[in-house]
């Protein structure tokens, strides 16, 4: 079968699509994958910076969704059942995964394999940051930062779907408004001065929740957009620099600041993951929730879309397509 393989560690230019040998199936589920998705950590792996290291050569990708072939007869899903699935860190970008039984789940009839494939590391982080880390509450305002990015425009489109009265999008740059408007956001603001024009936007008050998968300078900023009570969710440090934080300042305003380690959280605790499923799977289904709108990239193209995640000119959620769905 075809996979894309990381040889080196020299960047996502250096993934190679080559032919490897099909898993056994013996005692997983085997699923012919039509789409992977494609995350951050997925560029730290390729240059060996990421906290786990596998070992030398390994199958990019930790995100699937495509058709069960094979299950053993108590798994949860069965032949010919469409799913969505995790390999959770490298595995992924192959024409076939196996998979344990509390990793995989059914994708609804009104889900794309596409759209499948990019909804598992963002919708279930936010919605685990959102629900368990962050408590949201009706009602309520977030900011996300890095909005047009993966994590981004799955906060936008989630959010509201759990109860926020209005969401904030932060982006880098003009041309990545548009993308932030059309996942959902109610306002969206540059990120050079986004203190001041949060201000302006909330009357001075300040937003409850901040989400933050960028960190860097932004960070103290950030906290002094909190209304009292507020929550800075820490989810990652896509511009490279990891921050600090006064802690006075958490006294004097009565505000949070929440790591958000999902894989973590679901790895200590059983059932997690399909608790969070479900809760997305059930906005989805009802339409709640729109399905995300990922850039699709070919296979052979996936270096690219993993550089794309890299140099941040992903917009939205990056997906590579494995096989036709037709």
């Amino acid at each position: 079968m075809r996979a894309i393989r990381v040889t080196e560690l020299a960047g996502p230019e250096s993934v190679q699509l080559v032919e490897i040998d099909e898993p056994s199936g013996e005692g997983a589920i085997l699923v012919d994958v039509h789409a992977a998705g494609v995350a951050f950590p997925d560029a730290l792996l390729t240059r060996g910076l990421y906290q786990y290291k596998p070992e030398l050569p390994f199958t990019l990708g930790a995100e699937i969704a495509g058709v069960v072939r094979s299950a053993p007869a108590d798994a949860p899903v069965k032949a010919g059942d469409r799913v969505a699935g995790l390999t959770m860190i490298t595995g992924a970008m192959a024409e076939t995964v196996e998979l344990t039984p509390e990793r995989v789940f059914p994708l609804p009839d009104n889900v794309s394999f596409e759209a499948g494939a990019g909804l598992l590391f963002n919708d279930l982080t936010v919605y685990f940051a959102l629900q368990v880390r962050a408590r949201l509450a009706a009602g309520e305002t977030v900011l996300v930062h890095g909005a047009a990015g993966g994590i981004g425009t799955s906060t936008v489109r989630l959010a509201p779907a759990l109860g926020a009265s209005r969401v904030i999008a932060v982006v880098s740059t003009e041309d990545k408004i548009d993308i932030a408007r059309a996942a959902g956001a109610t306002d969206v603001v540059l990120a050079d001065g986004f203190k001041d024009a949060v201000a302006e936007l909330t009357g001075g008050k300040g937003v409850d929740i901040v989400m933050d998968p960028v960190g860097g300078d932004r960070f103290t900023d950030s906290l002094r957009s909190l209304a009292p009570g507020g929550r800075l969710l820490v989810v990652g440090f896509t511009g490279g620099e990891i921050p600090t934080v006064k802690v006075n300042r958490l006294l004097l305003n009565n505000i949070d600041v929440v790591g958000v380690g999902w894989g973590a959280w679901t790895m200590s605790h059983p059932g997690a993951l399909t608790a969070q499923w479900c809760g997305v799977a059930e906005l989805l289904t009802s339409g709640t929730l729109a399905a995300p709108q990922p850039e699709v990239y070919p296979l052979e193209e996936a270096g690219a879309a993993v550089a794309s995640l890299e140099n941040r000119t992903a917009k939205g959620k990056v997906v590579v397509r494995v096989r036709d769905s037709g």
